[in-house]
Order: structure tokens, then C-alpha cells, then sequence
């Protein structure tokens, strides 16, 4: 697992500290209140290399037995591009994202993804990869 400590800016692109924003997330102090932040706090744990973070908020019936996380990658960024739902009092959601690595390969993933409550903790149950291309930019 890639070493953040507090102090760094989050990887989720929000401008906290990852101590104000996914650490209480990843740690369990907190659970996530929107779909939103989930999609946030699972693309941090991702740029961290938390696979067991991104296991525990995965819908039960449709979570991998295991995660293998290619440590050659670095997931360094994150755009929204739209939500539906998912808010505090909602028990779906979507969130429309764009994720961009580099390392061993660059590039840019866009997805959308399904999310919801399960007792009560939003979990990531599916995603649609819209498109994914080469990130020239890198």
C-alpha cells in the first residue's frame, strides 16, 4: 500500500487534507453519506493501493473474492462529471466519473457507476466503462 500520510492532499481531488477527507473513510471512523463521497473515498483507496478498503464497499453480490491492485499504476486524479441520487437520503445512486493513471500505462478511464445502501452503508455495486483511452497528456 502507497504511504499518504494526513497532512497530503487527498487523492480524491476534493482540496482537503486526507486527514479531513477518505482517511476517516479507509480507517472506519466514518462512513461515507453520499455516493459521491463513496466514489471519492474508493478512487483514494485505489491512488493508495487499499484493496481491502475497496472490498469492504463493494456490494456483496457482486464483490471478487480478491482484488489484485497493479502497483505499477498510479491513479492520480479525478473528475465527476455528473450524479443522480445517492445523496443522505436517497437509497440508489450514479456517479459519473473520469479517473486518470499513469505508470506502467497511462491513461483515462470513464465510467458510470451504480451505487447503494446495503444496512444502511452505501456500496459500490456496478460500473459501465463508457470509454477508455490513452492520456497524451502525462
Amino acid at each position: 500500500m502507497n504511504e499518504l500520510t494526513t497532512t497530503h492532499r487527498c487523492p480524491c481531488g476534493t482540496g482537503l487534507t486526507y486527514g479531513e477527507c477518505c482517511n476517516r473513510f479507509h480507517s472506519g471512523v466514518a462512513l461515507a453519506p453520499t455516493a459521491e463521497a463513496l466514489m471519492r473515498s474508493r478512487f483514494s483507496a485505489f491512488s493508495i493501493g487499499d484493496g481491502d478498503y475497496l472490498l469492504r464497499t463493494w456490494d456483496p453480490a457482486s464483490r471478487p473474492e480478491m482484488l489484485n491492485l497493479d502497483p505499477s499504476i498510479s491513479f492520480y486524479r479525478l473528475d465527476i462529471l455528473e450524479t443522480a441520487g445517492g445523496g443522505p437520503f436517497d437509497t440508489r445512486g450514479r456517479v459519473k466519473f473520469r479517473a486518470f493513471y499513469r505508470g506502467a500505462a497511462a491513461g483515462v478511464q470513464e465510467e458510470d457507476s451504480v451505487f447503494h445502501r446495503v444496512d444502511g452503508k452505501w456500496v459500490y455495486s456496478s460500473g459501465n466503462v463508457v470509454g477508455q483511452a490513452p492520456n497524451n497528456s502525462v
